[in-house]
Parts: structure tokens; C-alpha cells; sequence
């Protein structure tokens, strides 16, 4: 039997007696789209830091391609998300003093890339896939919101993860931009046989994907 590319089981969170939710089991395979939906505040950016182990849950287990996240050492952890995870953020997260160029290749450097030729080579080639191949010497002041969100994207498949996590990849972009970015998003994710758990409040994310879960505050269910 093939291993999941993702299992939660049981995973709770609580902050002192309150519990933001608890419950929680779900299993991804690799190539899969997940969409997961849920009311504000019911903690499902939580449950992302959780999985990438930026956070520890209080209860359950989180397995990535069969590791145990809560086993692992902080530098462990670190190193699986380094090589691992793919993150995309509402707010991009790009740092405007580099290049486009070399926004998307910092997670080849942190992974100890150093031939620039073979980074050079990566980047461009992703830059490609997401139509931005034209801009990697541009910084980002110069870019808009669907330009910097596809930044984003190329910078978390840069380095070819298991698992992308994006949070309300969507939630700062006009309607049609953000067509265009989910449909980015998630072909790329099947190209590269990633899996891709997206956390949004959009009916149009959730359509794109294979399957939609909905978080509540004692687990998930299909909507």
C-alpha cells in the first residue's frame, strides 16, 4: 500500500481551555488538490502551522510521507520543510529589496544550492511556467497583485516539494486575477505530482479542486 503523501489523525489545537478544533483526521495523496473551507476563526491557518510544524498541535499525529512531525527535533523540522513543503501566502511574502528572480530562488539556497548556473536554470524554468519569464530582473514594487502572487507560486515549486500549503492564496486579488492564479496554482501542483492543501473561503478554489473538506471546530467533513 502506497504511503500518503499527508495523514492527520486526530489532531487537536487548543489555546488554554478553549479548543480551536479537535478531531481532526484526513489523508492526501501525492498529485491530490485539497480545498479546505471553514468559518473565521475556526483555525485553519492554525491547522497549516500545525501540519508544517510551526506549530505544535496539543493532540494527534501529523504524518508527511510517512515522517512524524511531532517526533522531529526543531532542525528536523526545518530540513522537511525545507525540502519538502511549498508554502503560498495572501501576502506573498516577497522581499522587495531582491529580484524576482531571486525571490523565487531563496528555497534553493537554503536547500545549499551554489552552482548560480543550475539556480540561473531552475528559476528561469519555473518563471516560464507561470508566465513571469520575461520579469526575473524586475523587483517587486514594479509587479501587480496577480504578478506577486505568481511569484509566490514559483517560489514554492522552485525546489520541486511533496506538499504545497497555500493559505487564502487568493483572498488579496480581484475575481478574474484570482481565476487565473488558482488555475496556475493547481496545474502546476498536478504537473509536478505535488500535493496542494489550499485554505480559502472561495467557492471558485474549491471548485478547482479534487475534493473539499470543511474544518469545524470537532473535525472535518465533506460540505
Amino acid at each position: 500500500m502506497t504511503t500518503p503523501l499527508l495523514r492527520l489523525t486526530r489532531l487537536g489545537k487548543h489555546y488554554g481551555e478553549t479548543a480551536v478544533f479537535q478531531e481532526v483526521s484526513l489523508t492526501m495523496q501525492q498529485g491530490e488538490v485539497v480545498a479546505l473551507v471553514g468559518e473565521s476563526g475556526v483555525g485553519k491557518s492554525t491547522l497549516l502551522n500545525c501540519i508544517a510544524g510551526l506549530d505544535r498541535a496539543d493532540t494527534g499525529v501529523v504524518e508527511i510521507a510517512g515522517r512524524t512531525v511531532g517526533r522531529l527535533t526543531e532542525r528536523e523540522a526545518a530540513l522537511l520543510r525545507r525540502a519538502s513543503l511549498g508554502f503560498v501566502f495572501q501576502a506573498f511574502h516577497v522581499l522587495p529589496h531582491l529580484s524576482v528572480a531571486d525571490n523565487v530562488g531563496l528555497p534553493l539556497m537554503l536547500q545549499g544550492w551554489r552552482d548560480r548556473d543550475a539556480i540561473a536554470a531552475r528559476v528561469g524554468s519555473v518563471l516560464d511556467e507561470v508566465g513571469l519569464g520575461a520579469l526575473g530582473a524586475r523587483r517587486p514594487r514594479e509587479l501587480s497583485g496577480g504578478q506577486l502572487q505568481r511569484v509566490a507560486i514559483a517560489r514554492a515549486l522552485v525546489h520541486r516539494p511533496a506538499l504545497i500549503l497555500a493559505d487564502e492564496p487568493t483572498g488579496n486579488l480581484d475575481p478574474v486575477t484570482a481565476q487565473r492564479v488558482l488555475d496556475l496554482l493547481c496545474t502546476q501542483a498536478r504537473q509536478h505530482g505535488a500535493g496542494c492543501l489550499i485554505v480559502t473561503h472561495s467557492q471558485a478554489a474549491a471548485a478547482q479542486a479534487d475534493r473539499t473538506l470543511r474544518l469545524r471546530a470537532d473535525g472535518v467533513q465533506a460540505p
